[in-house]
């Protein structure tokens, strides 16, 4: 029996930040890059449009989550390439903390009768 396609899902309010913060949590990306691997740590459940990855990229910057570099991308081509701060990785763990605490919550809430 084959395996079906993973259903694509609205992020919910608040799950950009976390979910970018962990996309860098290994390595600086560029843009494509973070959707990209936004796409894969959630098993294709999450696709981020740069409308939506853009801003939120530049208020992360602005908050000093983000630190950015110009280089090249794998196409030889000028990008934007953003690594986790300090703040930043403060900040990750501080929103998975309060993820892990919210999902507890939640699946109580599920089983409960």
């Amino acid at each position: 029996m084959s395996e079906l396609a993973p259903k694509t899902t609205n992020l919910l309010q608040g799950t950009l930040d976390l979910l970018i913060l962990r996309a860098l949590s290994l390595e600086p990306l560029h843009g494509l890059g973070i959707s990209r691997r936004i796409e894969q740590i959630t098993r294709g459940t999450f696709q981020v449009k740069p409308g939506s990855l853009f801003p939120a990229l530049h208020r992360m910057e602005e908050a000093g989550w983000l630190a950015p570099s110009w280089g090249e991308s794998e196409n030889n081509r000028k990008a934007k390439y953003y690594r986790l701060t300090a703040a930043g990785r403060r900040q990750a763990q501080t929103e998975t903390e309060e993820w892990q605490r919210i999902s507890l919550a939640i699946a109580a809430a599920l089983q409960a009768t």
